[in-house]
Parts: structure tokens; sequence; C-alpha cells
């Protein structure tokens, strides 16, 4: 039984609608000559006597022989106003989210730099050409995750999101020395699964902390960095393991550089902002408003307050949180949304297209693996770029539900080019459109939204739980379809497959659209209040 050594991200537009308008200095010269900024010329005052003088009064001169004299400060003035419309609401936050996106940059760079050169640390380790043990040490960089994510949120409910992230990534660290410096398979085991345990507290502790310091303008786009953040990081490991192939003791190389992001984040860290939702909870009022005035402004202060109080205030009674909650209304609901989300993310086959995908270039000629899992990458990139202009736009309801269909549709064209008789060079063009089409249309919604979405509806007292509880079922679905995924290719053959795969999308976009609450433009606590009757109530 093979193991499938292939992850991929759970999760896991900044510029607002309103685009700056730029005129050139000799513009607004221009208009200014011609008295559109106000120049006027007075007439003489009554009562005052005019001097006539013998000489010839000057000839006229036009308006565009003018050159009146423009000082500078006019001309910063104009230059204000014509840039009045740019919207930087979202620009104090982004520092903060980005320092938390380099957790989700080591993820992707732990899947690249560990599924490329896997051979040659095989060999140079000793278990070259047995798959199980190749299988098992990617897979139990899984089994560290789902002890991560169902740990971590003790950590961020005593701890707080920065302290936490600063604890997650020590392990992150240490599995990276221990397996660059690995003689033996055990090293390597034990070095992947502290690079697990890292990572599975990450991916849960990255979303929550982005959807509680974002404004919430803008909280869907900031959220979309964690798909990116993995692209690139997916992306500088293929970069990095160039010299791999020529190189047979490269891996320890891409390895040891794997601990510079774990570095910049912990220093990182320790200058980004802490959630303005768990300073208040734990009693310090005072931060929390000076966090919501650096991060939203002055003027959401007082509301913001409002709002944080109102929630928060219903938890007092209950401030001992216990997974036994998830069983309660209205967290039930949500977990149940969260654990299914993950669910239908996985079987719809994202792991098994991208173990395939390689196989597909092949037979057009693209044999170099890492020039095919270059394609992949920038594809998966370019799909997250578009999902973050139009996360909070066209909203997340919307665009996961157009993912899931774009991604049957992908799924049922490679079954045509696979299963109609066609000659071999349309049904290689197709079966690549397929592929790409697949893989793009996952990184606008069903890639981003599925992390972002599950922080949102949960409420403030149970977001943690919630997202390790639906983390924690990713991972499981994740080993599931990379284990069994070869073997139901061998059995029944790729079409079959792939048609499943698609009509388990097709179910996704009928969740989706009978499940998903639309969460653009609300606040945490606007939808919390929506989902529990008792704070609705209140709010009456």
């Amino acid at each position: 039984m093979r193991c499938l050594a292939v992850l991929h991200p759970p999760c896991p537009g900044i510029i607002g609608s309103s685009k700056p308008r730029f005129l050139p200095l000799h513009h607004l010269l221009r208009r200014r000559a011609k008295g559109s900024l106000g120049l006027r010329r007075r007439a003489p005052l009554k009562g005052t006597r005019v001097a006539v003088s013998s000489k010839p009064p000057p000839s006229p001169v036009s308006d565009s022989d003018q050159q009146p004299q423009i000082s500078d400060v006019d001309v910063r003035l104009d230059l204000q106003k014509e840039t009045e419309g740019l919207d930087l609401g979202w620009l104090p936050s982004f520092p903060h989210v980005l320092t938390a996106s380099m957790a989700n940059f080591l993820f992707g760079y732990h899947i690249g730099v560990m599924n490329g050169p896997i051979e040659a640390i095989a060999h140079e380790l000793g278990f070259e050409g047995n798959s199980f043990l190749e299988g098992l040490v990617v897979s139990i960089f899984i089994a560290g995750a789902f002890i991560g994510s169902l740990g971590v949120s003790s950590f961020v409910d005593k701890f707080g999101s920065r302290h936490t992230f600063q604890l997650d990534t020590i392990p992150l660290i240490l599995g990276a020395l221990f397996s660059a410096q690995a003689h033996n398979l055990d090293e390597m085991l034990w070095g992947r699964f502290l690079v697990g345990l890292g990572i599975g507290a990450n991916t849960v502790l990255v979303p929550l902390y982005i959807s509680e310091v974002s404004p919430t303008k803008y909280r869907g786009s900031l959220g979309s960095l964690c798909q990116i953040g993995t692209c690139l990081g997916i992306i500088a490991s293929l970069a990095l393991g160039i010299p791999s192939e020529s190189d047979p003791h490269w891996w320890r190389i891409m390895l040891y550089i794997a601990c510079i992001p774990g570095f910049i984040l912990i220093f990182g860290m320790q200058f980004a902002v802490e959630s303005p939702r768990w300073l208040y909870k734990v009693g310090r009022v005072n931060e929390t408003k000076k966090v919501i005035e650096t991060i939203w402004g002055e003027s959401e202060v007082e509301k913001s307050i409002e709002e944080i109080q109102t929630v928060i205030n219903d938890d007092v009674k209950n401030q001992k949180t216990s997974w036994l909650e998830l069983l309660v209304e209205p967290n039930k609901k949500v977990a149940f949304i969260g654990g299914s989300l993950f669910i239908l993310q996985q079987f719809a086959g994202i792991n098994g297209v991208l173990y395939f995908s390689s196989l597909t270039f092949q037979d057009v000629g693209i044999t170099s693996s890492s020039l095919a899992s270059l394609l992949v990458g920038l594809t998966n990139f370019a799909g997250a770029l578009f999902a973050l202009t139009l996360m909070d736009n066209q909203g997340r309801r919307r665009l996961l539900i157009g993912s899931y269909l774009g991604m049957a549709i992908s799924m049922f064209l490679i079954v045509y080019a696979i299963t109609v008789p066609l000659d071999e060079g349309s049904s290689h063009i197709l079966s690549i459109l397929g592929t790409l089409m697949y893989i793009f249309t996952f990184a606008l919604g069903a890639g981003p939204v599925t992390g972002i979405i599950i922080p949102e509806l949960s409420s403030n007292q149970s977001r943690s739980k919630i997202m390790g509880f639906s983390f924690s079922v990713h991972w499981i679905c994740n080993f599931l379809v990379g284990l069994y995924f070869l073997e139901l290719v061998e059995k029944f053959g790729v079409g079959p497959v792939y048609g499943a795969f698609g009509g388990v999308s097709l179910m996704s976009a009928v969740f989706a659209t009978y499940f998903i609450v639309e969460t653009k433009g609300r606040s945490l606590e606007e939808i919390e209040i929506s989902m529990n009757a008792n704070l609705a109530a209140k709010d009456e």
C-alpha cells in the first residue's frame, strides 16, 4: 500500500473599489491657468481713483499665454484633492497580517522541500525503494499536524495569538534542524513530526488571527494572504530545489534554509499587535482601545468596543470552555459546517489532481517534474491573487459556489478527454486545460474561503476550538485521500476516480448554497449576534 506524498493547504482585494486618479503636474498647471482652481480678476472698488497714463496700454494677453505663479503648497493641495479616492484602510493592519502569513509560507515550503528530493533522502538514509517508508516520512508530518491543530486552542485562550505563534514556531525550527542533520530514518521521522506539530498549530492560528485583527471591510482579502503565502512557499522551495537534481546532498541545505522564515516569524510577532478580542476578554481594556485605534482607526474605537462588549459579557458566565460546547448550538452548527467544508474540499480531489498532474504533463512532453510543479504552483498563485481581489467584492458564498462548479466542470472535461475517442494531441490538450482550470478554480474559492469563513462564523468564546476541530478533520481526510488514491486509480482507472471528484465538487456547490451564510461586510460580532438567538434577542 503506497502512501501519497502530496499535501495541499486548507486555505487553508486589498485595494478598494474606488480608484485613485493621478494627474501629471502639467495637467494641474493647465487647469489652474484656465481659472478652474479659483483664480479671479477683481473689478476696481467704487470711489477709487484710477490714474491715467499717457503711455499706451499694454497689449492684451490671451489666457493661453498667461503663466501664473503657482506655489508648492498649491500643487500639494491639488494633488491631495486628486488622490482623495485612494482607499488605504487596509494598510495599518497589513504588516501584522503579512507577518502571520509567514507561517503559511513555511507550510508551503515544507510541502515542496520534501516532495522533491524524497528519493535522494531515501538513498542517503538507507530506505531507497521502500515506498511504504517513503510515504511514512511524509505522512508522519500529517500525524504531527493533527495533534498540533487540536492542541493549539488551549494555548491561544491562555497566552493570546502573538505568543502562541512564537511558541508554535519553535518545533518548526527544531524539526527542520533535526531533519537537516538526520543520519538515519528515526531522526528524520522525529524531525518531520516536530515540523508537522508546528504546521498544524499555525494553520489553525493564522486564519483565526487574521480574522480578528483585520478591518471588517478587508477581512476576506487579507485572509486570502493565507493561500498566497502557501503558494509562495511552494514556489520558493521548487526554485531552491533546482540544484538538488545535480547535488544529492542539497536537501540538507534546503532544510537549513527552512529555519530562516521561522526566526523571522518569531521576531516579527514581537512587534505585531495582539487580537483586540482576546485583550478585551482577559480584561486589558486600555490595550484593546490602543490596538483598535492603531489598526482600525480612532473613529472605530467606541463602536468596536461596544460590539465586542456585547458578546464578551455574554461569555463571562462561562469563562472556562470545553470541547463539549461544540455539541451545543450555535457552536454545533458551525462545527458541522467547518468539518463538512474540509471533508468536501479534500474528497473533491485536490491532492490527487496535484499528484497526477505530473503524469499529465509528461504526456505532452514536459518531462521535468520541477517545471510541471512550477506551472501548477504559478496557476495556484494566480487563482489566489484573483481571490484576493474578489473576496470582499463578490462575497465568500458566491466564490465558494463558483469555485466548486468550476472544479466539477474541469474534472468532467478531463474525464471526457480520457474516455472519449480523440486524437492524442486533442486528448492531451484537454487534459492539461482541465488540470490547470481545476487548480485555478480551487485557488479561487475552495482553498481560501474554507479557511476564512470558519473563524468568521464561530463565536468568540469557542472560535479556537471550532477551528481546531475543523482542521483536525482536514488532516484526517488529507491522509485518507493520500493513502488510497493510487490504489483506487489502479483498480478503477483515472476516469472513474476523476468523475467521482467532479461529483463531490457538485455536492460541495449544493452544500454551500444551502448552508453557507454570507459574511462579507459584517463584523465578527454582528455575525455572532445573528447566529446566536440569545444575543439577537438582547440586541433587539
